[in-house]
């Protein structure tokens, strides 16, 4: 052959595009049916689940640091000449922050 790819080479090409092409389309099935029964489950366990008893169902309360100021005081120093405010380093400034006792989802 002049010029072109040789015939074994063609071959082997076209079986690893057909196993690699597999491989991924089998990796894409499983991911969207293990995301489906996820959010499945998850929809079920929050219509019998009891709201959480800290957030009160929200998934969000107050910053408890800033207080839901968005800044906090701060200095470098243990007596401060200057004290500076700075972004709270919990809630980065948001004023809220995500329940530790649901995670942010709502219910127990």
């Amino acid at each position: 052959m002049m010029g072109g790819v040789p015939q074994p080479l063609r071959a082997m090409g076209a079986a690893a595009a057909v196993i690699f092409g597999g491989m991924l389309g089998l990796s894409l099935a499983s991911s969207v049916t293990v995301r489906a029964i996820r959010a499945a489950a998850d929809a079920k366990r929050k219509t019998v689940a009891l709201p959480c008893g800290v957030c009160r169902g929200k998934g969000f309360y107050i910053c408890k640091l800033c207080k839901g100021n968005s800044t906090i005081q701060w200095s470098p120093l243990y007596d401060p000449v200057a004290i500076n405010p700075c972004v709270c380093p919990t809630c980065d400034g948001n004023r809220v922050q995500k329940c530790l006792n649901c995670l942010g989802k709502g219910y127990n």
